[in-house]
């Protein structure tokens, strides 16, 4: 058979089911994965989109035909998966250990008993979170937490602000001390400060490379290049090296084991940890923010303050272009135009100043360039972010 090459990304596989990934593609695509690896036994995992069972089913139906034995975990997180594969032998009782070993980057005596707004998303942090939290001594309001394929509140993408309006209503119904929010297979976490505000993922970087780096000073960190140079302050401050890596999941855990950071951290809500075998996780985050507060004895919303009055980001905007082609034109047309900046192509171009700086990444798939600026004020940011929007947009 024939598979479409499209859904082939840069660091996974994603197609919309069933026209573009469906059975016989999974069926394909277990077979070759147990072949390339020469696999003699694998983890499968899935979420609880509606389209899971089957796929994983065929998936491992490509597995087993090649010999492979395959041991089937069914629903679980993702990084559930990650803690199973890495530990291995846990055929049974999962969900518990992989419980100790997250509860095991705190110390939980420190948790102080913090107003909290959780909201799963109809996902697996519906899973996951109860077994959690039932330890730590936080008044917490549930939201979607019922496990459910078909979405029926929102969508599980926390990134998307239609799909943060209930946990932000909350969190300020209820004079919450924050909120945390999990994407659909809850490897992603996204924090709501206690004024509604949502928490871009660069500042919660710099905060959580601060909490490592008091507790493993001059260890090294892994930023994303689209990241606020918070991160990068925030780790010369302490002690740190800074590491700045291009985007990806896959880029990320290769780099932190060749430099064996303890912590990486993206914009888009995928934070890694040495110690969790440099994997993304999504309850770690959780956790360490309640640490970091209940140490410092600030909800998270003064924990920010120093960083939101210093950078001022645009947040990824995206453009779509006409055409394919159009993109390296446009890029061609932005580095001519500043010229006289610092300018590196590790991912897309950046272009940096001396009081501003920004990247510019193109898609993988579509006519899509994707914009993330950052300057010293808010009116510069938003001058420049119009201006190379405007070259963009030409």
């Amino acid at each position: 058979m024939s598979l479409n090459a499209d859904i082939f990304k840069a660091y996974d596989v994603r197609g919309v089911y069933p026209s573009e990934i469906n059975e016989d593609a999974a069926r394909a695509i277990g077979a070759a994965f147990s072949a390339y690896l020469e696999a003699k036994r694998i983890a499968v995992g899935r979420d609880m989109r509606l389209s899971s069972p089957a796929l994983a089913a065929a998936f491992i139906d490509g597995a087993t035909s090649r010999g492979t034995d395959v041991v089937d975990y069914g629903m679980i997180s993702t990084d559930m998966l990650y803690f199973a594969v890495a530990r291995d032998g846990h055929d049974g009782g999962v969900q518990i250990t992989y419980v100790e070993h997250a509860m095991s980057f705190i110390d939980p005596p420190v948790i102080k008993p913090f107003n909290v707004v959780l909201d799963a998303g109809s996902g697996m942090g519906g899973l996951v979170a109860p077994k959690l939290f039932e330890r730590l001594p936080c008044r917490t309001t549930r939201l979607c937490f019922e496990i459910d394929g078909r979405f029926p509140n929102h969508e599980a993408n926390p990134l998307i602000e239609e799909n943060r309006r209930d946990i932000v209503e909350r969190v300020v119904a209820e004079k919450a001390d924050v909120g945390i929010a999990w994407d659909g297979d809850a490897d992603r976490c996204f924090f709501i400060d206690g004024t509604g505000a949502f928490v871009s993922g660069d500042f919660i970087t710099a905060l959580l490379a601060e909490a490592f780096l008091i507790k493993h000073p001059g260890a090294s960190i892994v930023y994303d290049l689209r990241a606020s140079h918070a991160v990068k302050d925030t780790v010369a401050r302490y002690g740190g090296t800074a590491l700045m890596n291009r985007v990806g999941h896959a880029f990320f855990k290769r780099r932190m084991r060749e430099t064996n950071a303890i912590f990486g951290g993206e914009v888009t809500g995928h934070y890694y940890f040495r110690d969790n075998f440099y994997a993304d996780n999504g309850f770690i985050p959780a956790l360490l923010m309640l640490e970091l507060m209940s140490k410092k004895g600030q909800p998270l919303h003064d924990l920010l303050k120093p960083l939101a009055g210093r950078y001022f980001i645009s947040g990824e905007i995206n453009t779509k272009l006409a055409r394919m082609d159009l993109v390296p034109a446009r890029l061609a047309t932005i580095a001519a135009r500043y010229a006289d900046g610092h300018q590196y192509e590790l991912d897309g171009l950046s272009v940096e100043y001396p009081d501003w700086h920004f990247n510019v990444r193109p898609s993988n798939t579509e006519p899509l360039l994707r914009l993330n600026l950052e300057a010293t004020t808010s009116q510069m940011m938003e001058r420049k972010r119009d201006e190379v929007l405007a070259l963009i947009r030409t």
